[in-house]
């Protein structure tokens, strides 16, 4: 029977953003170059208009950093801004990714993204990326209005996905967010190092 094989974006198919502050590796220190402090950014856009309104798609990213970079002092192009962002916050995860081809493979398996992305991001790592070559859809919090945290985002992502008997296996670096998909009866494993992938008994069956 075909199983829906779940992967998170940041922390886990993508070196950057980590849920562990230790295995973080920011793209924001570049803001330095331009002019911006990275910790009034995180705090004045990241922890305030992006988290609360961006990232479940109720204002375009284009828009809300028009709003808040004048505020910084900021005086050159909004886009080159979000081209730094994309362009510094999208190291593949190679080793995983090349693990996720081999499962391709299996006409048991179907892959697929769930993840808390703006509009921008999410096209940018599906088009551009190429995610899109390796895996059937990307769920994700502009998309569906709503965060990870929130059950019913996982209940939408069902919908969406293959008919199986056995639930989705989902693979993120948070907590709280694994916390949420269990409760809608996922099997949700934290993700610290491609061995938890790689080790897991249904995946090590398959590769």
């Amino acid at each position: 029977m075909t199983r829906a094989i779940v992967f998170d974006v940041d922390g886990v198919l993508i070196h950057g953003y980590h849920a562990r502050p230790d295995l973080r590796d920011s793209w924001d220190a570049k803001l330095h170059d331009l002019g911006i402090h990275a910790d009034r950014f995180q705090r004045e856009f990241i922890f305030d208009i992006f988290l609360k309104r961006v990232l479940i798609g109720e204002v375009p990213m284009v828009e809300a950093l028009d709003k808040r970079l004048k505020a910084f002092g900021y005086k050159g192009s909004t886009l080159a801004i979000l081209d730094l962002w994309l362009s510094h916050d999208c190291n593949p995860n190679i080793a995983l990714l090349d693990t996720i081809r081999k499962l391709k493979s299996h006409p048991d398996v179907k892959l697929y993204i769930a993840t808390n992305q703006d509009h921008s991001r999410a096209q940018f790592l599906w088009q551009e990326m190429g995610l899109r070559e390796d895996f059937e859809d990307m769920f994700y919090s502009a998309r569906f209005g709503r965060t990870k945290a929130d059950k019913t985002f996982f209940a939408m992502a069902e919908e969406r996905m293959i008919a199986s008997d056995e639930p989705p296996l989902f693979f993120d670096d948070t907590p709280k967010v694994l916390d949420s998909a269990r409760k809608r009866g996922w099997e949700a494993v934290l993700f610290e190092t491609n061995a938890d992938v790689l080790e897991h008994p249904w995946i090590a069956a398959r590769l």
